[in-house]
């Protein structure tokens, strides 16, 4: 998703249960097999091979750029017709292995041909997709050679790519000379001026942006890829107690020292390892002195995280020689591993991003035999919480809670000096007891000067099993964070306001007349801007209206104005006041219809409000800046009851009474019409609610017939079917589905007796169910809480894990739409009275 989280499962249709590799594990003895923790010194390389430390960024200067990009290519000037511009050979890389193939650049769009054998077993990776889906390129490095690039598209699926290094800047300028115009930007700097241009650390600082994606953004600018298994995103250990039935996280003694390599947080280690760096001798004179043969983030490390989910199942125990690894060395015990990681300073693993927030990885979902443990006889099968979790979801929940504490964000600035600041190498690593195996460092190694493929080959391997240092991104000390309450005091005194969820306590809602109270509100929205990367932020400036006698509205907003004694300005549509010059939408709609919020949607860029409910059962799109209908389409076979749009600005979907959903391509809204991508098929009854995501490759819908389907996106493959707890046996109809930006699903059900809400996760996990009084009205996710309007004009903000209530402002109006606008900053709630 956009905080580059990868939430939902799969079906595998190759599963296996490696039932053989279990047999294996169990006719070898604990003893047949043990591993050492520390390097296998006595691998011989060739000191022609060994580099010293350097300075140099990987970075394509930009006179180099504009003379590759200014090259004329063959064939390529011909408008309206795809030509090729480049193709050139290379290897798409997914974690432990590099795919050989072709990778072409045409006038219009990108391809990779697998070049690999065919084997029945195992999907190709062939791909294709416009140029106008390129959203950002990022120069990357491949076993420590500055040959790669990534390339993250809007729907935010992205691909490692391989190449020489002077092939590599030859494929980023022809990229970059076709000019995609949806490119928020491309790394062709280097990675630590990267991170000074883009604004991070401010913001990260002034808590314009959380912990966790400050982390995940400083990986990503830092080479860290899901894509690798050796440069994966790396996360800190930040809690010290497993063991208390309650975390509380007011006490600092629950959190771990996040000044401290991981090695030697606990102080009875830093003794042997200052003994190691110090009495290490290479006779060679090759290796440099290090803390620690191993690192904190490597193959073998986020394997053993990973055991319990494909693909990574299958790829430990190719790891281990075609067997699961013995019970007593798999992660079986978070608390267990804490404690086997504070007392031996040799294993330094530290964490992964999926600990904050991916519940599955700590469940043995697909029933692997992963072995009895030696002492107990006890069958590792799900991963042992602490006390303090009661499942995984609370786990992670509580685990995030935790890395965005006031301890953490004081002290997480501690942590990034050691991984990717200025405590990473030199002298300042050797005093901070933060030195690891010379191979894991960029630089370390010139794998084109081996000229011995067998060698290569050895030392390719030794450093994906050892692991990578990240970029560095920081030779200064890193900035530490404001505190919360000086960072909402500053926030209030400029032209920004903070996320609602930080200060609920000082909620108030301030009533703005839109039209007249015969005529009320169904529909506000404020335009969204399309999807950017971190270096582009832009704010909606307008709001967008529709009343229930179909009247449009087109309003003037701001939600910062320090010179309004509101906090924001809403001027509303002067055209609303003239009878004459008021724009309507109505005429055209089913008489059985009553306008509802559900109806309608606008566009990314806030020109075009795409609308249903039509009698002839048709998709419009209006445009807003013109004053008519531009485009009118009919795939359905009845009435279009519903339509939804996704965050990325990708694709919508339709629901209808014939029972069917309608998943269309509106990237090129503005210049051709929508397109039909998939029918999807599953309700018995008329479909009343819709939602996608797109970067979850997700549909939901609800119906009449009381069920809500999941789909996907791009193949229209059916997934599951989710019920909403307690109304077995009621007529029950779905009538309002939402995403949360975890992937949550939140709908509710109605029925003659009763009102209820219910969350899923998006693997289907039933995450909490709950009655409400009135008729829901509306439904928006906000962060991690759920805010519910209805039809007696109450206001409930619930948190999504579990449902449990956290805030409530009683309106007394009837509420009929709710919208959350970017950033988290407003609520706009339209009521009965036209307020």
């Amino acid at each position: 998703n956009s905080l580059r989280m990868r939430l939902k499962l799969c079906p595998n249709l190759h599963f296996s249960s490696h039932t053989d590799a279990s047999n294996l594990r169990d006719n070898t003895g604990w003893l047949s097999r043990a591993r050492s923790e520390e390097v296998p010194l006595s691998l011989n390389i060739s000191s022609a091979v060994l580099r010293g430390e350097t300075d140099d960024a990987d970075y394509i200067p930009e006179e180099d750029l504009r003379s590759l990009s200014e090259t004329e290519v063959e064939g390529s000037g011909e408008a309206g017709k795809e030509k090729l511009v480049l193709s050139q050979e290379c290897h798409l890389v997914t974690l432990m292995s590099a795919i050989k193939g072709r990778f072409d650049i045409t006038t219009t769009h990108v391809y990779f041909h697998d070049l690999s054998p065919v084997k029945e077993d195992m999907d190709r990776q062939d791909f294709k997709w416009p140029l106008s889906s390129l959203r950002e390129i990022y120069l990357r490095r491949y076993n420590l050679r500055r040959s790669a690039l990534e390339i993250f598209l809007i729907d935010h699926t992205n691909y490692f790519l391989n190449f020489t290094t002077k092939t590599r800047n030859r494929v980023v300028s022809r990229l970059l000379g076709l000019r995609p115009p949806n490119l928020a930007y491309n790394s062709s700097r280097s990675p630590a001026d990267l991170l000074r241009a883009s604004g991070l650390t401010q913001k990260w600082v002034n808590h314009e942006i959380t912990n966790f994606e400050y982390l995940m953004q400083l990986n990503t600018i830092a080479g860290r890829t899901y894509n690798d298994l050796s440069q994966y995103p790396v996360f800190p250990w930040i809690v010290a107690d497993y063991s208390s039935d309650d975390l509380d996280l007011s006490d600092p003694a629950s959190f771990r020292d996040l000044a401290k390599p991981i090695g030697v947080v606990n102080p009875r280690n830093e003794a042997d390892v200052k003994i190691k760096y110090d009495s290490f001798e290479d006779p060679s004179g090759m290796i440099a002195k290090f803390h620690y043969g191993t690192h904190y983030s490597n193959s073998a490390g986020v394997l053993h995280y990973l055991v319990r989910v494909e693909p990574f199942t299958s790829l430990h125990i190719e790891l281990q020689s075609g067997r699961f690894d013995v019970a007593d060395r798999q992660f079986h015990s978070i608390p267990q591993t804490w404690k086997l990681l504070m007392d031996n300073p040799n294993d330094v693993k530290e964490l992964i991003p999926e600990f904050f927030y991916f519940p599955e990885f700590l469940k043995n979902l697909n029933k692997f035999d992963l072995g009895l443990l030696q002492g107990t006889k006890e069958r590792v099968n799900d991963v042992v919480l602490p006390n303090w979790a009661s499942s995984a979801e609370d786990f992670i929940y509580k685990h995030r809670k935790a890395l965005e504490s006031e301890y953490v964000s004081s002290h997480l600035h501690e942590w990034i000096d050691l991984v990717f600041g200025y405590k990473q190498k030199g002298p300042k690593a050797v005093e901070a007891l933060n030195v690891f195996y010379y191979c894991s460092y960029e630089g370390a190694v010139d794998l084109d000067a081996i000229t011995n493929p067998v060698e290569r080959e050895a030392v390719e391997g030794m450093i994906n099993n050892f692991g990578q240092t990240p970029s560095q991104l920081l030779k200064e000390p890193h900035p530490p964070r404001l505190s919360l309450q000086d960072a909402l005091s500053k926030m209030l005194k400029t032209d920004r306001k903070p996320d609602i969820t930080m200060f609920l306590n000082k909620l108030t809602p301030i009533s703005v007349e839109v039209f007249n109270d015969k005529d009320p509100v169904v529909y506000v929205s404020g335009p969204r801007s399309p999807p950017r990367g971190f270096l582009q932020t832009t704010l909606p400036d307008c709001l967008v209206t529709v009343s229930q006698a179909g009247i449009l509205g087109v309003h003037s907003w701001l939600p910062y104005d320090r010179y309004n004694n509101r906090g924001f300005t809403l001027d509303v549509d002067p055209t609303l006041s003239n009878n004459k010059s008021r724009r309507s939408i109505a005429g055209s709609f089913h008489p059985s219809i009553t306008l509802h919020s559900q109806l309608f949607c606008v566009s990314h860029d806030g020109k075009m409000l795409i609308t249903a409910g039509h009698w002839d059962c048709s998709v419009r799109v209006f445009s807003l800046t013109k004053n008519k209908t531009l485009v009118s389409v009919i795939r359905h076979f009845d009435l279009v009851t519903c339509i939804a749009l996704d965050n990325c600005g990708w694709y919508l979907v339709s629901g209808s009474q014939d029972c069917t959903c309608v998943v269309w391509d509106i990237s090129q809204l503005a210049s051709a019409p929508l397109k039909p991508v998939q029918t999807l098929y599953g309700h018995d009854q008329p479909v009343t609610t819709v939602a996608i995501a797109t970067e979850l490759d997700l549909v939901v819908s609800g119906s009449k017939d009381g069920t809500v389907n999941v789909h996907t996106i791009h193949e229209g493959q059916y997934l599951r079917t989710l019920y909403p707890a307690g109304c077995e046996g009621m007529c029950t109809e779905i009538t309002f589905l939402a995403f949360s930006t975890q992937g949550q699903i939140a709908f509710t059900a109605s029925s003659v007796t009763s009102h209820s809400v219910h969350v899923f996760s998006v693997n289907g996990e039933s995450l909490g169910s709950k009655y409400v009084a009135g008729r829901v009205t509306g439904l928006v996710t906000v962060g991690d809480c759920l805010v519910v309007v209805d039809d007696a004009g109450d206001l409930t903000m619930s948190r999504l894990l579990g449902l449990y209530p956290v805030f409530d402002i009683p309106l007394h109006i009837p509420i009929l739409d709710v919208v959350v606008t970017p950033g988290n900053s407003h609520l706009l709630v339209s009521l009965q009275d036209s307020n």
